[in-house]
């Protein structure tokens, strides 16, 4: 009976942690398509500017998210902190300085930077995928490191994925996007590798694709399951 209980808790806890993952980004498309779709059409509240206000939206869900973790005294992911940080510091900056490209391009940085993360405590030797989840699963060092490389390499196609939806549908920059004296997009309509940017203006169709990227990264997760089934020992590790 305790085993059954236990297991119901942990069910209830996953299933809370994705609801805490979803409601942010449920959050941003409602709050965008609505806007898009009413278009109030006055000086701070239309279509235009629906991308702002949604990505606002997503900032206080994602500080609603952590404060219900902390008033509950759940313990907060580190990648949690690590990604909020990224969506408040983008976001901000984007509705400030009333620029989408940083919008555009936050999904990116976010998911380089998890992926540097891993390789990099990887190359000297640790393991960050370990030290986050040792007191969830206890596995043996092989198994950590293949589950880590797989979530590094799955960050980096993800970010690849953002850069092809934003520079396909986003419509192109009325001046070169540059960054750090870097050109991030030219101007206009762009050719590279065989293929046409900026030339759609379908904003929608990026902003809409949140909730399939959420539906990818827990198809991954999923589909990483077996292997760490297979692998897991009984206890978990003794320094945990």
């Amino acid at each position: 009976m305790t085993e059954q209980k236990h297991g119901i808790d942990t069910a209830t806890d996953k299933a809370n942690q994705i609801w805490g993952d979803l409601v942010p980004v449920i959050g941003f498309v409602l709050i965008y398509n609505a806007l898009r779709i009413i278009n109030l059409d006055n000086a701070w509240i239309n279509k235009d500017s629906a991308l702002y206000w949604a990505t606002g939206g997503l900032i206080v869900l994602t500080i609603g998210v952590i404060g219900n973790k902390l008033r509950h005294r759940q313990p907060i992911p580190p990648f949690l902190i690590i990604t909020s940080c990224i969506v408040g510091g983008f976001g901000l900056l984007g509705i400030l300085l009333q620029e989408k490209s940083f919008i555009y391009i936050k999904p990116t940085i976010q998911n380089l930077f998890l992926a540097a993360i891993i390789f990099g405590s990887m190359a000297v030797g640790q393991n960050v995928w370990r030290v986050m989840f040792r007191t969830v699963f206890s596995l043996p060092d092989h198994a950590w490191k293949q589950l880590a490389i797989r979530w590094g390499l799955f960050f980096i196609a993800m970010a690849l994925w953002n850069e092809y939806l934003w520079r396909t549908y986003a419509p192109g920059f009325e001046q070169p996007l540059k960054f750090a004296g870097m050109l991030i997009a030219p101007e206009g309509s762009y050719d590279f590798l065989g293929m046409t940017f900026g030339s759609k203006d379908a904003e929608d169709v990026w902003a809409n694709w949140k909730l399939g990227n959420m539906v990818i990264t827990f198809i991954f997760g999923a589909a990483n399951v077996p292997y760490t089934l297979k692998h897991l020992e009984e206890e978990p590790a003794a320094d945990a």
